[in-house]
């Protein structure tokens, strides 16, 4: 864990060096600069609140750039390359634990389970956990939520299985296709996109299996937020409005709004990722963080052994606000 600290501190020290033009950044003050782990269906109500206009409702526009993963995003906040970290709220809860002036707060939980699908390479239509027994598997970055997550259900199954921590996470599914690993977990749609394609199968849903965890959650530095206390809100209450959207309205018809984002992607393989998401019931209603959520995931960690203390869930987590605007939308 100390090595992941010292990557991110190290990573934000050479974003600060990069000119803003380098970083692509704006500084237009109606621009709220959002770095998300990587991009997903998964995501779904991030995106709809820009295309159904709830942003623009709340007086400003975003702007997304993809970090690869939570170090990455969390490096991005950091530097101030980015206002806002969209990730594991792990690479948030590192930092605290290793020390930052202004160091950035969780505010916001948007999934509240692993949004990966297990992917094989042959047909396993009678697919069960035990079957893992002894393969490989390519799960994601060591420290990770997605790779930590994955830890714990086959520790809880009692599977002894060897998880490759070696592949960059924008790499694992590219990895995977040229041989390494029996099997890849992968987000939607590129799980379903490459079935479609016959290069694997789906056989699980790693969210269903390991029940429910803060799984990916919006960060800003302290100074952020309490300097745009009204971009906060207007973040929230747009995200939460698209949860309520997502939920009331059906996958084809949430898939048409999300097909911009999804460029080369067919809307009915979209329909399909957000329909999955759907019966995982994978997205909170309200995005304050519950603690028992928070220790759950600090369980998570401990059990990976990653994790040097245990953190105060008032040291890391703001819940005010985002219960305020859950009131205010489904009241």
């Amino acid at each position: 864990m100390k090595k992941i600290i010292v990557s991110l501190l190290a990573a934000a020290f050479t974003a600060l060096c990069l000119p803003l033009s380098a970083a692509g950044c704006s500084e237009r003050e109606d621009v709220v600069k959002i770095n998300e782990v990587t991009h997903s269906v998964f995501y779904a109500p991030m995106y709809l609140a820009e295309a159904l206009g709830y942003y623009k409702d709340e007086g400003f526009e975003v702007q997304f750039t993809n970090g690869g993963g939570a170090d990455n995003t969390m490096a991005a906040v950091l530097s101030g390359s980015a206002d806002i970290g969209f990730c594991g709220p792990e690479a948030a809860l590192y930092v605290a634990i290793g020390g930052s002036s202004d160091s950035p707060k969780v505010f916001g939980q948007l999934t509240k389970r692993d949004g990966s699908f297990l992917v094989a390479r042959e047909p396993m239509p009678d697919f069960e956990w035990s079957m893992l027994q002894g393969s490989e598997i390519l799960a994601g970055r060591k420290g990770g939520v997605p790779a930590m997550t994955f830890e714990y259900v086959i520790k809880e199954l009692g599977v002894d299985a060897s998880l490759n921590y070696d592949v960059d996470f924008n790499y694992m599914t590219a990895a995977f296709e040229s041989g390494i690993a029996d099997y890849c977990t992968m987000f939607e749609p590129t799980a379903s996109d490459y079935e479609a394609e016959g290069k694997g199968y789906i056989v699980a849903s790693v969210g269903e299996q390991s029940g429910e965890i803060p799984y990916t959650c919006f960060a800003a530095k302290q100074s952020y937020i309490d300097d745009n206390p009204d971009k906060i809100e207007g973040l929230l209450r747009a995200v939460t409005r698209a949860t309520k959207f997502v939920t009331e309205n059906d996958a084809a018809t949430v898939a048409g709004y999300l097909a911009p984002y999804f460029d080369g992607t067919p809307e009915e393989s979209i329909a399909n990722s957000v329909q999955a998401y759907k019966d995982i019931d994978a997205w909170v209603q309200n995005m304050a963080m519950k603690e028992s959520a928070f220790e759950r995931l600090q369980d998570v960690i401990e059990n990976s052994g990653e994790l040097e203390r245990r953190v105060d869930f008032d040291e890391l987590i703001l819940t005010e606000t985002a219960n305020r605007v859950y009131q205010e939308v489904y009241r």
